[in-house]
């Protein structure tokens, strides 16, 4: 990162205004908005060129122990997972819990390094990421996330999850490996309830994870009804165990495929319980055919974010941490391209996630930390076109070397 503590993005196109403006950075926090041309002289200058200048990029939900081990444990997962009816999801996260048995440390900082490189490359500077917690996996991936934490700080920020993949009842002794989790440095704890066989204890699970929060006053992410079963309500158990702790806002639900096949009285009780509890919910439609229903939460008043969810692992092919192509894809799968809709689409790459996970006033206004990206383009419809690296990254207040981080993310 180049080291400065003053700096000026000039000639800037914002989301929020007419005209052109410059941006003035001093000490990592936005001091000024001014038109185009009224900023004076710095140490530092951004030439945006009338291109579209805008927060950065917050993931919520990254499996980033995993990203680039598609190619060790084959298809058979992905074939699973992203069958027409998602009836196979649960034998899709047994077939590919096998790649945890050969993982090494070392192999995956290596790929983690990468990963995260991309993410700085794509002006993605917030990241909620997950790392494997059981009996094949023990502390490993925590461990390994935590030391990418520190690596990068200030350059991408990661949020590591200690996340019960494979359960918590049926894999013994994971509840003891999540407090160990939680002891080393994970910042969030993380379950996936709907993986367990029964609905009792389906709701150990969620009371399990929210003991373990409540200890360490941490904040909860889990992976909530993802298979094509209108019958899961884990989603539900969340937001409820949430009100009961006092845990509102400080539970993040991630995919919720379900939903999409419940009934629609069923549904509008959960937006009500959803926002009583405020829950915010993390979609990612172009990992499976399922998907939340972003329209119709976002339109309730329900925060939704869109993550990358994986790269290159057992359940996506894909992806490389931009996510303005996560936007793109999106904007597709969920059909949201009018005008309204391009901007809630963006809303939920940048704004919205930042709050659904803690984020403090990430939004470009004067006095606020300086996390921003110049866009390829003038405009929202074309950034999402191209869906291109952005010209330039400020993260913290400081310019991202973009070149260092394409050299490290290998990306062409």
């Amino acid at each position: 990162m180049t080291d400065t503590s003053s700096l000026t993005v000039r000639s800037a196109h914002l989301r929020s205004r007419s005209g052109l403006f410059d941006i003035v950075i001093r000490e990592g926090s936005i001091v000024a908005i001014v038109p185009a041309g009224e900023a004076g002289p710095d140490a530092v200058d951004v030439e945006a060129s009338g291109n579209l200048v805008t927060e950065s990029f917050v993931n919520t939900h990254l499996h980033l122990d995993k990203v680039f081990t598609l190619a060790r444990l084959g298809d058979a997962a992905l074939s699973e997972y992203q069958s027409g009816d998602m009836g196979k999801a649960m034998s899709a996260i047994e077939t590919a819990a096998s790649v945890k048995e050969g993982q090494n440390a070392e192999a995956m900082l290596t790929a983690g390094r990468r990963a995260l490189a991309m993410a700085a490359y794509y002006g993605n500077t917030h990241i909620r990421a997950l790392a494997d917690v059981d009996s094949k996996a023990g502390t490993r991936g925590v461990e390994v996330l935590v030391a990418l934490r520190d690596e990068f700080a200030g350059l991408v920020d990661v949020q590591v999850v200690a996340f019960a993949q494979d359960g918590i009842i049926r894999e013994p002794g994971t509840e003891d490996l999540l407090r160990r989790s939680m002891e080393i440095g994970a910042d969030v704890v993380g379950g996936i309830p709907w993986i367990e066989f029964t609905e009792t204890d389906m709701a150990d699970h969620v009371r399990i994870v929210f003991d373990i929060a409540v200890e360490h006053d941490a904040p909860v992410s889990m992976l909530l009804d993802d298979a094509g079963d209108p019958g899961l309500r884990t989603l539900e158990m969340m937001a409820t165990e949430a009100l009961r702790r006092g845990w509102r806002g400080r539970a993040l639900a991630h995919h919720a495929r379900a939903m999409q096949l419940y009934p629609d009285p069923y549904f509008e009780r959960l937006v009500a319980l959803l926002k009583a509890a405020d829950v915010a919910v993390v979609s990612d439609p172009h990992t499976g055919p399922l998907h939340a229903r972003v329209r119709e939460l976002t339109a309730a008043g329900v925060n939704v974010s869109l993550g990358q969810d994986d790269i290159s692992d057992a359940y996506y092919a894909f992806g490389r941490n931009n996510m303005l192509e996560v936007a793109f894809l999106s904007a597709h799968l969920l059909w949201m391209m009018s005008g309204p809709d391009q901007e809630l689409i963006y809303d939920a790459v940048t704004i919205n996630p930042a709050d659904a996970i803690g984020l403090e006033n990430h939004r470009l206004a004067v006095g606020n930390r300086a996390n921003l990206v110049v866009l390829e383009g003038e405009n929202l419809t074309e950034a999402l076109r191209f869906h291109a690296a952005p010209s330039a990254v400020v993260s913290h207040g400081r310019l991202v070397d973009t070149d260092a981080m394409k050299a490290t993310a290998k990306t062409p």
